[in-house]
């Protein structure tokens, strides 16, 4: 039974089986009730409510990081995965896949260069990782699709919003990101220290938790919309009751909190010092996890709470745990002027206060409980020694967490150096690494090794699976080389390799409309039963801007050559050549463009920027040319053909160089070597292109929808996951801006053709919101084309 109105949360039962730190909790879909546990011992637990009492089960212990385990989520059933499937995230920067029967993990993702600490997952299978790599990955089934950059610390915190395509990331930056579509929307700010938790209340708005040991509600829109506070210490996790805006979070500070309406309703101490994770089942219990190893569930239903003798030992261990004052979270003690135990009789005032008092020389905390009308003992309070770390992973050094981190003075009155180290760590490689990293001189080996080994008192981990771990560069460090990164096809030309590449196929074969099919023709008789054949998707070849009038181009060109400074100035034999290779690529002659047309042409491109757009206007025409189109984009010459281009680009530049540059990229895809380079240079283009999506000019988003059209014709024919994936995070992003239907015409058909027998495909644009995007178009009555074709995508999606 569900509790009601303003009854107190108790334990239900304390669960004992992780040997370490318990980082991350999530209610699981499968068995019913229950929840997946993981651990820095290396392993992921699945958790099954026993039917009997009042207890948990564990149903099967899952292995596959070869480092600690600080991470889960899982991800949605499928046809394929009817009971779903569980993502962990480690130390030794993978993720596992695990089925919830096996112990082994299904597959392996790769791809991240450092600790994997935050996983949400998404409809149609998507996965979203944060990592201390600073980055967030995008991942379907086993690949990697996306990769977020903009983050300049450690990622601790992601979550996949309702709203289809748009995910969050928080950071140890101090700020969280909005992304839609693989591009930062917005930044939110105003976390003082690491955000380290996440958690959506709705489609419009969120909730942060951070190391300012603060809560903050935020709407989707950037506005902060209230502060919570109430911890005193690091708050590490945050997560919010089923149907309701109440929420719970644990922290540094020993305390599970529980936040109704806004106000901190109950605290619940813990007999240990840091309460790294909790997660909120269906039934509104809470599951929590400690640095302990122990999982504890706490319920506000009378029938789920533990017997009054585990009640009884439950605060018995809370009584016994020792209170390091260090830590803050009594604030300031003076031990000299406390009250004594008859301090007691008066009652407190609210939920979770606490009190010290000495007894005997004793310092102890007690803390009030409304509910039961009495004060509860929480601990003893020890003097702290040293530089001894209690709990693990606990300092952060730079974002990340470690378990020690040493201040070290080489010399009386130089700089002291920080020196982060873990329990895992190598000490003689470590003291190695601090040396080289701050230019020391190298005598200093011993004595920092030294250093560090007394200082930790020789602790080390559980006898670890040495099978993984080689001794100097540690277990599964990443290998350059090794990552299952973006270059997925490892050098081999997307065109030319394995004989893709066919005579006769090129784009001359098919008529000059694209899309008409070659058999029936636009015109063709069809009896009115004659289901609408699909010819407009996939697309085969490269559409091309063919259109010229050389005469006005040469005009132009003269009259700006008649302005232009001395040092640019063409000679009227200049002017004769570039008129010559005009007709040369227009095929008014059947001359071949030689080089010292080129090299013309070449000086007529590099002009300023106000009067280049007629010499812009011939390179695109010529670049159609093979000559031509061989001779710019060859080994030898592309890398300043493309900087040219890219330059042009910039949306504070001319409209006229925009829509040219575009326009010149497109033919490019004429010719074996244009598609090679193209390719080559598909991030950065792509990158560059969609930019021009800001200004309102309709020929340059028609220019622009052709360059992704292009590239989706060459990505058909290849199966490159990440660049289908740019392409469809184009598409998805400049639809938004664009009103020309020309324009949405032809990025309907690059996307027809991205997704054409591509399962994987599919599921990403559906991912990404696609299909709500583009279902407006399939009502549009002129030109039928954007209905039609809009009509077979959708049947796709």
């Amino acid at each position: 039974a569900m509790a009601g109105e303003g009854s107190t949360f108790r334990l239900r039962c304390s669960l004992l089986g992780h040997g370490q730190d318990v980082r991350g909790l999530t209610r699981g879909l499968f068995p019913d009730g229950g929840f997946v546990s993981v651990s820095r011992d290396r392993t992921a637990r699945l958790w099954a409510p026993d039917g009997l009492n009042r207890g948990f089960t564990e149903m099967h212990c899952m292995s596959g990081h070869s480092n600690f385990v600080s991470c889960v989520c899982i991800i949605p059933p499928s046809d394929l995965y009817p009971r779903g499937l569980i993502a962990t995230g480690g130390n030794d920067h993978n993720i596992c896949i695990f089925t919830v029967d096996n112990p082994a993990p299904l597959y392996v993702l790769k791809g991240h260069k450092n600790t994997v600490c935050s996983l949400s997952s998404g409809k149609f299978g998507t996965l979203l990782s944060g990592s201390w790599d600073t980055t967030a990955k995008v991942w379907l089934n086993d690949r990697c699709m996306m990769t977020l950059q903009g983050h300049t610390a450690a990622i601790w915190a992601v979550k996949i919003l309702p709203e289809q395509g748009l995910m969050l990331t928080g950071s140890a930056d101090k700020t969280i990101k909005l992304w839609k579509a693989g591009r930062c929307e917005r930044t939110f700010t105003g976390h003082e220290d690491c955000v380290r938790g996440l958690a959506i209340l709705s489609e419009m708005e969120f909730l942060s938790c951070a190391n300012d040991a603060s809560v903050r509600r935020w709407q989707i829109s950037g506005e902060c919309l209230q502060v919570y506070y109430g911890h005193t210490n690091y708050i590490y996790s945050i997560s919010v009751f089923p149907r309701c805006k109440d929420f719970v979070t644990t922290g540094e500070d020993r305390s599970l909190r529980i936040w109704k309406q806004g106000e901190c309703a109950q605290t619940i101490r813990l007999p240990a010092q840091s309460v790294w994770c909790c997660c909120v089942l269906d039934n509104g219990d809470i599951v929590v996890g400690a640095s302990d190893g122990i999982i504890r569930v706490f319920t506000e239903s009378l029938e789920r709470t533990a017997s009054a003798e585990e009640i009884q030992a439950f605060e018995n261990e809370l009584a016994q745990a020792s209170i390091d004052p260090k830590t803050g979270d009594l604030g300031d003690i003076n031990s000299d002027e406390l009250p004594g135990r008859e301090h007691l009789k008066d009652p407190g005032t609210r939920d979770g206060q606490t009190r010290l008092i000495k007894d005997n020389g004793k310092v102890e905390a007690y803390q009030w409980s409304v509910s039961e009308g009495r004060w509860i003992k929480i601990g003893d309070v020890v003097g702290s020694s040293g530089a001894t770390q209690q709990t693990s992973g606990k300092v952060l050094f730079e974002g990340k967490e470690y378990d020690y981190v040493f201040t070290i003075d080489v010399n009386e009155n130089g700089p002291s150096y920080k020196l982060p180290y873990n329990i895992t760590d190598d000490p003689w490689l470590t003291a190695y690494n601090f040396l080289q990293k701050n230019d020391l001189n190298p005598m200093f080996l011993d004595q920092v090794a030294k250093f560090i080994m007394d200082n930790t008192k020789g602790q080390t981990l559980l006898s670890t699976n040495n099978q993984f771990s080689d001794p100097f560069t540690g277990a599964g460090r990443y290998v350059p080389g090794s990552s299952s990164g973006s270059t997925a096809i490892s050098g081999a030309d997307p065109f030319t390799g394995a004989g893709r590449y066919v005579p006769g196929s090129a784009s001359n074969a098919g008529p000059p409309l694209g899309g008409v099919d070659p058999f029936t023709g636009m015109g063709a008789y069809q009896s009115a039963a004659a289901k609408v054949e699909n010819i407009y998707f996939p697309k085969k070849d490269a559409v091309t801007f063919d259109q010229a009038n050389p005469t006005q181009i040469l005009g132009k060109l003269k009259e700006l050559n008649g302005s232009a400074a001395e040092e640019h100035k063409l000679t009227e034999d200049d002017l004769i050549i570039l008129e010559k290779l005009l007709s040369a690529t227009c095929n008014t002659s059947a001359e071949t463009p030689t080089a010292q047309q080129l090299q013309t042409l070449w000086r007529a491109v590099n002009w300023p920027e106000d009067i280049v757009f007629p010499a812009l206007d011939i390179l695109r025409l010529s670049v159609r040319h093979p000559t031509v189109n061989e001779n710019f984009c060859s080994e030898k010459e592309h890398v300043q053909f493309i900087i040219l281009l890219l330059k042009f680009l910039n949306p504070k530049g001319k409209q006229a160089n925009q829509l040219l540059a575009l326009r010149a990229l497109c033919n490019c895809f004429v010719s074996h070597a244009g598609q090679k380079l193209m390719m080559e240079q598909r991030d950065e283009i792509m990158t560059q292109a969609i930019e021009t999506k800001s200004g309102n000019n309709k020929n340059i988003h028609i220019a622009l929808a052709t360059l992704t059209l292009n590239y989706a014709v060459c990505l058909h024919k290849v199966n490159n996951v990440e660049g289908k994936a740019q392409c469809l995070s184009v598409i998805s992003t400049v639809m938004e801006v664009v009103q020309d239907l020309e324009a949405i015409f032809r990025l309907l058909v690059a996307l027809g053709t991205l997704i054409s027998d591509d399962t994987n495909a599919v599921q990403l644009a559906k991912s990404l919101g696609v299909d709500s995007q583009i279902k407006k178009y399939a009502s549009v009555s002129e030109p039928a084309k954007v209905k039609e074709c809009c009509r077979f995508v959708l049947n796709l999606l």
